[in-house]
């Protein structure tokens, strides 16, 4: 063990960054290997509802606290003809996937979807097809899901079984679609024409609604960001948001490099403000265009198998497809990209763990109808949703530092603090990114009167490579006695490579 680190803060009641969004905690799920099929549906499991929705996932969906899932993807959206999806399910065709080269049933649609959302507590964000789509079909879809009744697609809605509209808010238009990978793959250019035209039609059909303009589909697109740039110069006077999508992982086993790449969705994150805010000013306008970073997520350990699946064994229905299976590294990274988001709530409104359901995701089902369980990034997303409600602070931190292979200047603790007044509280997340020293935390929370020390959540283990299955979980939080208050200052000992939640209270 090395010499100890140290993070000295001052925090203030009054240095306010914004409000949390409570949507900076939204998840995604997509028609894409098992997320749907064998995931949150599976008729005839003994843990089944009546609907065939998984019980035991729904509980572990709860636990996370989601409001908001984008849905249906993803690349599955550039090919999708939601009307196969609607309507008796007898009559449902199958289709050939493009996009992941599998067969989709057609089994769920957007008529269960919104059922399992409002079971899970959750509401949808809807992606319309701008690949192989377009402006007329978005309406169509609108009109099915949001208009009352007395027109076609409403009232085929009423027929199909919902007389009540499913009133859904937030809608991307289009995925990726500066991506050569998607179908119906475009300029900038072609894109922002036919999302401008798209979104001022529907604003038409449905004013409340909030729309969502395809950004980037990585930081390293040799696009970005101009991509941003040239497609708000349509879209701006009608969009609400742009989206963000970035995935991270250790593809070179250097751990210490690794944890320093919430650094890069920081440096992503300022980047597409300072375009968002370069298109107002040429525009003269008076709006903020905000961020919806709706794909983030480690990804990267299945990456082989998924291409050996697409490739030599393709139209399967729900194969197996991006089932990474998360270590207690990779929930350290989690927990420091939930800090990034929650450090941008200014601006960063809405936020997607991709995905929630066996793809990527923090939630698993053993294949064939086995048991569901909690990967390692489960926990510090339910911790984060949990406590992360309120208001981010801005405080005054002083701390050491280190370098990595690729990052200078990489802060040994990134931390987060958030104030909710209703609650009378401050959660404090903190993660400890250095594998050789611990580091002690001195705060200065005096403008808070008499709070004291409610809890010390810790997530840590001495092996960065142990996993969660099935059988038992390895890697779980655990209450320290590691903090403590004395005199209006808060001190505390956060262990080596660790995710901390210390909150406080009177």
């Amino acid at each position: 063990m090395s010499e100890m680190g140290r993070i000295k803060m001052v925090l203030d009641k009054d240095y306010q960054l914004s409000e949390v969004d409570k949507r900076l905690f939204g998840s995604f799920i997509e028609h894409l290997g098992r997320a749907v099929y064998d995931g949150i549906y599976q008729p005839g499991h003994p843990l089944s509802d009546e609907d065939g929705f998984r019980k035991d996932v729904m509980d572990l969906v709860r636990e996370l606290n989601v409001p908001i899932i984008r849905y249906p993807g993803g690349n599955f959206v550039s090919g999708f003809r939601w009307e196969d999806s609607v309507g008796p399910r007898d009559r449902r065709p199958k289709r050939l996937d493009l996009a992941w080269r599998s067969t989709e049933s057609n089994q769920i649609g957007i008529q269960e979807f919104s059922k399992w959302t409002k079971k899970v507590d959750s509401s949808v964000m809807m992606a319309v097809n701008l690949g192989t789509r377009g402006v007329q079909d978005a309406l169509n879809l609108l009109e099915y899901c949001n208009h009352p009744a007395g027109t076609r697609y409403s009232d085929l809605r009423i027929a199909h079984g919902d007389r009540d509209p499913y009133d859904i808010k937030v809608w991307c238009l289009g995925n990726e679609m500066d991506g050569p990978w998607q179908i119906g793959h475009k300029t900038a250019e072609e894109y922002g024409r036919l999302a401008e035209e798209t979104a001022k039609a529907m604003k038409l059909i449905d004013p409340g609604i909030e729309l969502v303009s395809c950004g980037s589909s990585n930081v390293d697109m040799p696009t970005f960001p101009e991509w941003e740039a040239t497609t708000l110069e349509h879209t701006y006077d009608y969009v609400d948001y742009v989206s963000m999508h970035n995935y991270y992982g250790n593809r070179d086993n250097d751990t210490v490099d690794y944890l320093a790449g919430s650094d890069d969705m920081d440096r992503f994150i300022r980047t597409v403000i300072a375009t968002c805010d370069y298109v107002k000013a040429k525009k003269r306008g008076k709006k903020d265009i905000n961020l919806s970073f709706d794909e983030w997520n480690v990804w990267f350990h299945s990456n082989e198998e998924d291409d050996d699946i697409m490739q030599n064994h393709p139209w399967q229905h729900h194969p197996s497809l991006l089932e990474d299976q998360y270590n207690f590294e990779d929930a350290l990274m989690v927990g420091l990209l939930l800090i990034t988001l929650m450090k941008h709530a200014d601006r960063v409104k809405m936020a997607c763990l991709a995905q929630l359901v066996n793809v990527i995701a923090p939630i698993m089902t053993e294949a064939g109808g086995g048991k569901s369980y909690r990967q390692t990034i489960f926990y510090p997303f339910m911790h984060a949703s949990t406590y992360g409600r309120g208001i981010v602070l801005v405080p005054s931190i002083h701390q050491t530092r280190h370098a990595t292979k690729n990052h200078d200047e990489v802060t040994d603790c990134e931390s987060v603090v958030v104030y909710n007044p209703e609650k009378e509280e401050i959660s404090i997340f903190a993660v400890n990114r250095t594998l050789d020293k611990d580091v002690e935390l001195e705060a200065d929370i005096r403008s808070f009167g008499d709070y004291k020390v409610r809890e010390h959540i810790v997530l840590e283990h001495d092996d960065l490579k142990a996993v969660n299955t099935a059988l038992g979980e390895q890697v779980a939080p655990k209450i320290v006695q590691q903090s403590k208050v004395e005199d209006g200052v808060l001190t505390g000992l956060l262990h080596r490579a660790s995710w901390n939640v210390i909150r406080l209270g009177k």
